[in-house]
């Protein structure tokens, strides 16, 4: 029995030291998981092993576009305004939006980052390669540019990538590409899904600034801000000793020396909003001729003003709102007629006649203008737009909303073009209407279906009119569109197009 005893208690003490060795190479590690982050709303969670909350959002896009060449704005100019063989009957865009929003409390308050990037795929476009030939969206050198279609299928650089935003806020300031601070909340769309919306400044897809926001509390907040004018509020210097452009010149740009300047005063509660904003843009030339003895016009400040006000809980309906802006601008064009309806800055657009061959309506819209020795003529204009939504019910809501600028030549831009021997005047018959002003009127009417939660499914038809103020005939080369050389009758025109949209919100 005692031998047994002692056998048994070896074996025992053997087996456990086996397991405890066993057990050493499997130790567990030190695991973090995901936890999620409340402080700053839904849909946040922090970074494993940081103090850091981030949140990916995005949204997945269908546009089919009936009559334009475009997915943005119509039918206004060049192989779209010509309406003939060169014209797209539709134009297709497939998109891929991915937000990335990053925050961090610090003593400081909270520091954010945000990232809106896009993936494109839009289908052919007419370029102007005569005879003829369609490519890709992605218009530039080639291959891309000059392929014709279906020759980069499956290729990635076929389609566009683009960065809308990339920013960092911290202490008030926001610093990189963001909205301007020019802009209301909604931006170009008051009620729109439409993107050619004249009538005020938008910048939907973002513009790079040094920005500081001080907040009042009360929803009361007010910000200063400088922001780069290069890609999106340059709407042209054009020198006309440089032919061009219909005696319009040619847009002559010198290097960029001093940002856009931006004020804004909001007041964001219950009721609605009221924005004042204001911006000072200089207009910097290059020289007269080509080389530098042959001078150069001083530089011109222009400046815009804007008012937005937005309207909610209206007696109508719940969540409905209407939205209201005005602008005016001198020398700033491209806070009225935004970069995104910049085609309706340069407006070349046909139509049917019965005194020639076609008709012709065509208007431009700088931020000035200049002749050889003398100085910049600051380009007026002045618009609005609105819209109203109306919720029918939880699944379904319409909007109404419309758009209008109007463009003015001074005196002396009017004289170097219209009087004797001006740039325009000359292209035009003996006894015609000279004049370069001219209005552009939108009306549009969009209805949306949302099923479920976060798809939605709509219909968006804008009217444009181009009211021009040249009257009689011009005689007119083909610029690569078909048209051929002959007398044009100068009158209003008119375009329209439908927009149908599947959206996907996650």
């Amino acid at each position: 029995m005692i031998k047994g005893l002692v056998l048994g208690s070896v074996a025992g003490l053997l087996a456990v030291g086996g397991a405890q060795a066993a057990d050493l190479p499997l130790k567990a590690k030190a695991v973090e998981y995901v936890k999620v982050c409340s402080l700053y709303g839904a849909g946040f969670w922090y970074i494993p092993g940081t103090d850091t909350c981030i949140k990916l959002g995005g949204y997945l896009r269908v546009d089919v576009l009936a009559n334009t060449n475009s997915v943005d704005t119509g039918n206004v100019n060049g192989p779209a305004g010509a309406k003939n063989r060169f014209t797209n009957a539709y134009t297709w865009r497939s998109r891929e939006d991915l937000n990335i929003d990053t925050r961090t409390a610090t003593e400081y308050g909270v520091l954010r980052t945000y990232a809106d990037l896009r993936f494109n795929w839009t289908d052919d476009s007419f370029t102007q390669n005569a005879p003829g030939a369609t490519v890709y969206s992605a218009i530039g050198p080639a291959p891309f540019g000059s392929a014709p279609n279906n020759a980069n299928a499956g290729a990635v650089a076929a389609g566009t990538v683009g960065t809308y935003y990339a920013f960092i806020q911290f202490a008030g300031f926001t610093i990189g590409k963001t909205v301007s601070a020019f802009s209301t909340p909604w931006h170009n769309y008051p009620g729109n899904n439409f993107d050619g919306l004249v009538g005020g400044g938008g910048t939907d897809t973002g513009v790079n600034q040094f920005t500081y926001t001080a907040e009042f509390g009360q929803g009361i907040s007010a910000s200063i801000s400088a922001q780069d004018p290069t890609q999106s509020y340059q709407a042209g210097v054009n020198n006309l000793g440089v032919p061009g452009g219909f005696g319009y010149g040619t847009s002559d740009y010198g290097g960029t020396v001093a940002p856009d300047i931006v004020g804004q005063v909001r007041v964001d509660q219950a009721w609605g909003l009221f924005q004042a904003s204001v911006a000072a843009h200089d207009n910097h030339a290059a020289y007269y001729g080509a080389t530098e003895p042959s001078g150069h016009p001083d530089d011109r400040w222009g400046w815009a003003g804007q008012l937005g006000l937005s309207i909610k809980n209206i007696p109508t309906g719940p969540g409905d709102v209407i939205n209201l802006q005005g602008v005016y601008t001198d020398g700033a064009t491209r806070y009225n007629i935004q970069d995104l309806a910049a085609q309706y800055g340069a407006v070349l657009l046909f139509g049917s006649s019965n005194v020639a061959y076609q008709s012709l309506g065509f208007g431009f819209a700088p931020d000035t203008v200049f002749a050889s020795g003398g100085s910049q003529q600051l380009i007026q204009t002045w618009g609005f737009n609105g819209g109203y939504t109306h919720n029918w019910n939880p699944y379904w809501n319409s909007s109404i909303y419309g758009g209008y600028a109007a463009v003015r030549y001074n005196g002396t831009a009017k004289a170097l073009m219209c009087g004797p021997g001006g740039t325009v005047a000359v292209l035009l018959t003996p006894g015609d209407t000279c004049n370069p002003d001219y209005n552009i009127a939108q009306v549009g009417f969009v209805t949306r279906w949302t099923p479920v939660k976060n798809l939605t499914f709509s219909g968006d038809v804008t009217w444009s009119q181009l009211d021009q103020k040249y009257a009689g005939t011009v005689t007119f080369g083909s610029l690569g569109i078909a048209k051929p050389t002959t007398a044009y009758e100068l009158k209003n025109e008119n375009n329209v197009v439908l927009l149908l949209r599947a959206q996907r919100i996650w």
